[in-house]
């Protein structure tokens, strides 16, 4: 009765994930509304103002400014809810091969020809051509040989902008980033998130990824190509109990 009872629980599970799937079909999917997300908290925080936008006495006169808003100014994102752009490029390679091979044999003989004439006595009960001269043998061997290669190639090239979400007590970025492109029915997903120092920002306001720590890239896609690329269910469950 347990056993029914787990089976009838999966069976519904998976009805209702099927439902869900078939509650899709022929619709474009959703795009996701980024009115609750990280980023549009940050930017509505109004931050604490800028001691390089508070102009000194001495300029207040002065055709030249200091602060971020001047022609010369620093305009890199340094607040929270600022944005700047991560530039992705991935260009990794990988190869490795591997080959063993183990080779064992052996021989062993065991025979009693005399012992008290016994064996001569039971070579007449045995049946024709059996004999005690040659009790027991064993013969054995064993080769084993493996060989492996792993080749492994990745190239993207993506840029996303990004907004500082929080500002750390040592002065690191905390950044995160989302974008969301839609074509036909398919939408493809980018997310970055990580910590940033200030002084890896460049003058055009964008830092590479391989300067951002604890980097989180995430490019990925929903919607009807990816759908049937994904085995079904039943495919899944079949993989995850088979033994063989």
């Amino acid at each position: 009765m347990k056993h029914l009872s787990l089976i009838l629980f999966a069976a519904a599970i998976l009805s209702v994930s099927a439902c869900a799937r078939l509650s899709q079909v022929g619709q474009t999917p959703d795009l996701t509304s980024p009115a609750n997300g990280n980023e549009v908290f940050a930017m509505n925080v109004v931050p604490l103002p800028d001691s390089r936008d508070i102009p000194d006495r001495a300029e207040g006169a002065s055709l030249w400014t200091a602060g971020r808003a001047s022609l010369l100014g620093d305009r890199r994102a340094s607040l929270r809810g600022d944005i700047l752009t991560v530039v992705i490029e991935i260009d990794d390679s990988a190869e490795f091969q591997n080959s063993s091979e183990r080779e064992r044999s052996g021989s062993e003989e065991m025979g009693i020809p005399n012992l008290f004439g016994l064996p001569q006595r039971a070579d007449g009960l045995l049946t024709r051509g059996g004999s005690l001269g040659e009790a027991v043998e064993f013969d054995s061997s064993s080769r084993s040989a493996g060989e492996g290669s792993v080749r492994r190639n990745e190239e993207l090239t993506l840029r996303v902008a990004a907004t500082i979400t929080e500002v750390l007590q040592n002065g690191v970025l905390r950044i995160e980033g989302s974008q969301e492109v839609r074509v036909n029915n398919e939408v493809r997903e980018l997310l970055v998130t990580g910590y940033v120092r200030p002084e890896d920002i460049s003058r055009q306001n964008s830092v590479e990824y391989d300067r951002i720590a604890a980097a989180r890239i995430s490019y990925g896609g929903r919607g009807l190509i990816t759908d049937v690329q994904r085995p079904r269910y039943g495919q899944e469950v079949a993989d995850a109990i088979l033994p063989f």
